[in-house]
């Protein structure tokens, strides 16, 4: 018998009923030689201190750092998983062979490896790695199956995840609390949510400190287009206003006409955050809100694999291109314009050097069912038109740039005139949302200007203020996370950066609620803003280590890098051990008698009892 064992009930009985195992058990359906079982997500997870030691169950500054000599695991004690993983076990025992059908990614193996080393796996493992979930690639994802020990580098780099959070999380939660918060407060302290509280406190600061300043621009109107002076601004109205009175009576002279085309290739593709980060401008969703609609579009078999961080499609996937578009019947008068031509393959979409495990977020050609939430169809309309918009060409454009001078002053004006919308007109009757309103003259079309040309013109000056930074919303946020605490807007910087973000796209929405949930961060409106808590914490921690988005972000490279191969599993799990020593050093050392300020209402199951503690360490 070959058992296959998924992460969702959902899922085993998709594959259930395509290996033709129909006969229904508890917790199992068998038939045809196969055993379909599955997890509830995790059934198993790494002990806690209390199980090592008993010595480790009451919390003292005394017994820290906590850094067992092996990490072990057990299963979690409820009774609906311990029910299943008692089947679990019971199955493995006497299957032949065993196929993982686990979630396609290092969390999905964890998941998966932890309950088979629980139960005492010794049966040969192969592994099912599928990017969608519809029936032809399910039977494709069977006729391909890989080796177990090809997976070996993502399950440790996932197990390495696992430990280094709790090392930082369970130490350095028990040692701020015990240090620094008032009686029955718990100060959680975690490796991605600090660093990443830290973003928005330091943001927030920038904004409370920033003093605006006045100053003056001078532009003249010359044949009803505004000039703008060039070089730097004015501080004072009195500057400004004695040059204005030193031109005004002078000609204006056209110095310089330039005019250039341009391109503008197709946005590209959606990964999770990018999507998040669009979801949160177009519809104001939540991080969490977006992942748990493509995830259910995902079981739903109509997007691909969603916890990705890759904007690109591997090669073998574009023979299925014209099909999927084909699928997508409210787009087909759109795509009448390029029906008929062969569907482009640029660089900047199929790249197999850019793709790890899974390709970017795009349908799987099944047409719409009826009873789609809202949510859910805004999420599908967004990667559906991003995925047809990157078959149009370039949006072709002209760039116009007038110089002038009157007297010793310079003045220029640009203009931007799409001369063909190509890709646009995907995005044509869609609302310009306030983050894509543009108030830039660059826009404007200018009339025709000739070099030498010269005459009278009306200069003023208009008064404007510095503004400060904005606060974070979740999409600006993601962002920042996604490139450990750099805000850009370049792709190809973007894509660089992702090599040292902090978290993982699918745990970053997790890490924001996890914030909102400690009462260190609140929304108003789109903007979140820390509580005092949450800047009291941050101002607190001195130790660059816990609350650094940028040493983070170094400690996220490693794991990729042994996901890949390319780093000692060991080695991370040592310099995450010799941190906490040397962050539990620091704070034993302070004499201060600082405290943090309580989150505003607190529910009474977060104080530091039993119960709430165990919560607040593991995160």
């Amino acid at each position: 018998m070959i058992l296959c064992i998924t992460e969702k009930p959902s899922v085993g009985r998709d594959i259930a009923r395509i290996l033709g195992a129909t006969k229904p058990g508890s917790g199992f359906y068998e038939g045809n030689g196969y055993c379909v079982t599955w997890t509830f997500g995790h059934l198993c997870t790494l002990k806690e201190p209390a199980d090592y030691t008993p010595a480790w169950k009451a919390w003292a500054l005394s017994r820290l750092p906590m850094l067992p000599p092996r990490f072990g695991i057990k299963v979690i004690p409820q009774p609906s998983i311990e029910r299943q993983f008692a089947t679990i076990e019971r199955l493995i025992g006497e299957c032949d062979e065993i196929v993982n059908c686990g979630d396609a990614g290092q969390e999905g193996e964890l998941i998966q490896r932890w309950v088979m080393q629980k139960a005492g796996c010794k049966k040969p493992v192969k592994r099912l790695w599928i990017s969608s979930l519809t029936d032809e690639s399910i039977i494709e994802g069977f006729r391909n199956l890989k080796p177990e020990k090809d997976l070996e580098p993502l399950y440790m780099a996932g197990l390495c995840r696992s430990i280094g959070d709790w090392i930082l999380g369970m130490n350095a939660t028990r040692l701020y609390t015990m240090k620094y918060g008032a009686r029955g407060q718990v100060l959680s302290v975690g490796r991605v949510q600090t660093p990443t509280l830290a973003i928005i406190v330091n943001r927030q600061k920038e904004i409370d400190e920033f003093v605006p300043k006045d100053y003056w621009v001078l532009r003249t109107l010359y044949r009803d287009v505004w000039f703008t002076a060039e070089g730097k601004n004015f501080d004072s109205e009195e500057a400004a206003a004695k040059v204005m009175e030193e031109i005004k009576d002078l000609p204006l002279s056209v110095t310089d006409v330039t005019k250039k085309t341009g391109k503008e290739a197709p946005p590209k593709l959606f990964d999770l955050t990018s999507l998040q980060v669009e979801c949160n401008k177009r519809f104001n969703m939540s991080a969490d809100e977006t992942l748990r609609t493509i995830q259910s579009l995902y079981e739903q078999k109509l997007t691909t694999y969603p916890r990705v961080d890759t904007t690109y499609l591997t090669d073998d996937v574009y023979p299925k291109c014209g099909s999927i578009l084909n699928s997508l019947k409210e787009f087909q008068p759109l795509l009448a314009q390029i029906r008929g031509k062969k569907l482009p393959k640029s660089k900047k979409v199929f790249d197999n050097s850019k793709v790890t495990d899974h390709h970017a977020i795009i349908p799987t050609g099944v047409h719409l069912p009826g009873g789609l939430s809202q949510a859910e169809k805004n999420v599908f309309d967004t990667v559906a038109r991003r995925f047809v918009a990157v078959f149009f060409p370039d949006c072709k454009f002209e760039q116009t740039t007038v110089k002038a001078v009157v007297g010793k002053t310079k003045f220029k004006v640009g203009g931007k005139v799409i001369t063909d919308p190509g890709w646009r007109v995907v995005y044509a009757n869609q609302q310009k949302t306030q983050d894509d309103d543009k108030t830039d003259d660059s826009s404007r079309v200018l009339p025709p200007f000739t070099v030498g040309e010269s005459g009278p013109h009306t200069p003023g000056l208009q008064k404007k203020t510095t503004q400060p930074p904005k606060y974070f919303t979740e999409g600006t946020l993601l962002k920042a996370m996604e490139t450990a605490g750099s805000i850009v807007d370049d792709e190809d910087m973007r894509e660089a950066l992702k090599a040292n973000g902090i978290g993982r796209p699918s745990t970053r929405a997790a890490i924001i609620e996890i914030l909102f949930k400690r009462g260190y961060i609140v929304r108003e409106r789109k903007s979140l803003r820390a509580t005092q808590a949450g800047i009291d914490l941050i101002n607190l921690i001195r130790e660059d280590l816990l609350k650094s988005p940028k040493l983070t972000g170094i400690w996220e490279g490693r794991l990729r890098m042994i996901e890949r191969g390319e780093y000692s599993a060991q080695e991370f799990i040592d310099k995450q051990k010799e941190m906490i020593i040397e962050i539990t050093n620091a704070v034993m050392c302070d004499s201060s008698n600082r405290r943090v300020t309580a989150p505003p209402a607190a529910p009474a199951e977060e104080k530091p009892k039993k119960r709430s503690r165990k919560k607040a360490e593991g995160e």
